[in-house]
């Protein structure tokens, strides 16, 4: 059992233009381990920023706080798996540059929401099944939540060669990036603690432009 197929968006309307690129440095200029290190300072900032949380009020371990901190984690982590063995192989100098973007933003996420967690004295893991947070019932199948790639679909991803690699990659990514936001939008509707709804706007607002930017790329890719 797979998670929801997620091909077209009610998002997709609202999408903003895609920035230019042309001031990025090329996704060539980075080593493995210079991407390595980028992560853990990623991390580490995004640990430092959950910080400042606000310690007025602290989500209880049933919230929707605290759900969707642990669930958008797990999704996060996958979408940095994917980015990492694009960046390794992707043929594309764009798509290798869009996977360190990717993975590095969304591990400093990883690292904000670890931190509420244990501000707000919780555990990493949750009594309550995933996504069991929203109001809306969103399915989850075989643990997997909206957009979250299969077992399958990553072995395949990782077997892939040549530009079949990218077209993968970019595939996965976009459907991931739209389920992304299905869960952002959910605790924005939901919530009211000031820094989750500051970061939760921060995260919907890269991913929209990203997945501009990966729709772009997916032409590029199919004439490869």
């Amino acid at each position: 059992m797979t998670a929801p197929a997620t091909t077209d968006s009610e998002y997709d309307d609202d999408l903003p233009a895609a920035p230019d690129q042309g001031g990025r440095a090329p996704a060539s200029r980075y080593g493995v381990l210079t991407l390595a290190i980028m992560l853990v300072v990623g991390l580490l900032l995004g640990y430092a920023g959950g910080l400042l949380t606000p310690r007025l009020t602290r989500p209880g371990d049933a919230s929707v706080e605290a759900g969707f901190a642990r669930d958008m984690t797990t999704h996060h982590a996958q979408a940095v798996e994917m980015s990492l063995i694009a960046y390794r192989s992707a043929t594309l100098p764009e798509v290798r540059q869009i996977a360190v973007d990717i993975a590095t933003g969304q591990q400093g996420e990883i690292g904000a929401m670890q931190t509420w967690l244990r501000e707000w004295g919780l555990s990493p893991t949750g009594s309550k099944p995933p996504m069991a947070w929203m109001s809306d019932g969103a399915t989850v199948k075989d643990g997997l939540m909206p957009g979250m790639a299969t077992p399958a679909q990553m072995t395949a991803l990782r077997d892939a060669r040549g530009i079949e690699i990218d077209r993968q990659f970019l595939t996965l990514m976009y459907n991931h990036h739209l389920g992304g936001i299905h869960m952002i939008d959910a605790a924005l509707d939901e919530t009211d603690n000031a820094e989750v709804v500051r970061v939760a706007q921060t995260m919907k607002a890269t991913q929209q432009t990203e997945l501009n930017n990966l729709r772009q790329l997916q032409a590029q890719a199919a004439k490869g």
